[in-house]
């Protein structure tokens, strides 16, 4: 166990202590946690910096509103619920649309159908903070739900995929596209059972794929090949991302970005605790790319140079630990 956890260190590749210690405890000061751990800040904050999010329907933010859930979505076809404060995609539903007969009845995105009452039931569940990171009492959003690029269409199982970068002091050094599966039910969060794809920084096409701690080719559910897929508008998605430690003052930052057909990429929610997993989709370890930054760190540096430097430093041939990662 040592001598591997000694070739993973020899390779770059950043464990979870040394991840706690040395860079989330120095770069992320607690007092602007809540400026990720609470979605409707972030979004605000995002919104004013000039960042595409999903459209806010309604926020619902204690028990008598909840019957206002229907004047909320009375327009709309299809929407997402989510905890402000949650964490992991726990608590998030996704309606793609309602039963033809009866408009109180919605289809989920696993393509079940639940009755009004069983939507009320659970935002009144998420309001008195079932969902939430510190399990106090939370407020639900309602906002627009993402019609994903035809991009992803054979590599995704029903629900939506999304591209995580992470940000270290504002350059972005490492992405993968999480890859909603049959096991995940449809959500794009890894320990749910999604899976992560890792991404050439350079080029923006997906590489071999992770699912649990096993490299993978193709998709569990569709067998359609993993690698290869040029990501649309990469370098609008690399200089978003970059733009998140300008909006957060985070210097260890996870962006979650996903791709709209109908409105391009959207910045979906910021991690003050990106995991690590990454590193295996990418088969390259974050330590060697954080000692890249810190050589050319500019502090001056515009969004647009930190994306154009991270396409040139991080190709998918430059610092990877494929072969030597055990």
């Amino acid at each position: 166990m040592f001598a591997a956890a000694r070739k993973l260190h020899e390779v770059g590749v950043l464990g979870l202590n040394e991840r706690n210690a040395d860079y989330i405890a120095r770069l992320n000061p607690r007092h602007l946690y809540p400026l990720v751990d609470d979605k409707v800040l972030t979004k605000e904050l995002a919104l004013k910096a000039g960042m595409a999010v999903p459209d806010l329907y309604g926020v619902i933010t204690n028990q008598g509103e909840v019957r206002t859930f229907s004047e909320i979505v009375r327009d709309q076809e299809s929407f997402v619920i989510k905890p402000a404060r949650g964490s992991g995609g726990d608590g998030i539903i996704v309606v793609t649309g309602r039963s033809k007969r009866k408009r109180d009845t919605y289809r989920l995105s696993s393509g079940v159908f639940v009755s009004e009452g069983e939507i009320l039931h659970h935002i009144s569940n998420t309001v008195s903070g079932q969902y939430s990171l510190s399990g106090s009492r939370d407020v639900a959003l309602i906002e627009y739900c993402v019609h994903f690029d035809p991009t992803f269409a054979d590599v995704s199982y029903q629900g939506v995929p999304d591209v995580r970068v992470i940000v270290y002091r504002g350059y972005p050094i490492m992405a993968m596209v999480r890859l909603p599966t049959r096991a995940s039910d449809g959500k794009a969060n890894l320990h749910q059972g999604a899976l992560g794809a890792g991404v050439d920084m350079s080029a923006g096409k997906t590489l071999t794929g992770v699912l649990g701690n096993e490299i993978v080719d193709e998709h569990p559910d569709t067998g359609a090949l993993i690698a290869g897929l040029q990501i649309p508008m990469w370098d609008f998605i690399l200089e978003s991302s970059a733009r998140g430690y300008d909006v957060t003052g985070l210097g260890y930052l996870g962006v979650d970005m996903v791709i709209d057909n109908d409105r391009g990429p959207l910045m979906l929610e910021m991690n003050a605790r990106p995991g690590l997993n990454i590193q295996i989709a990418n088969r390259a370890g974050l330590s060697d790319r954080i000692a890249c930054v810190e050589a050319h760190y500019d502090s001056a540096a515009s969004p647009a140079v930190r994306a154009a430097f991270a396409r040139r430093e991080f190709p998918a041939n430059k610092g990877s630990a494929d072969g030597g990662m055990p």
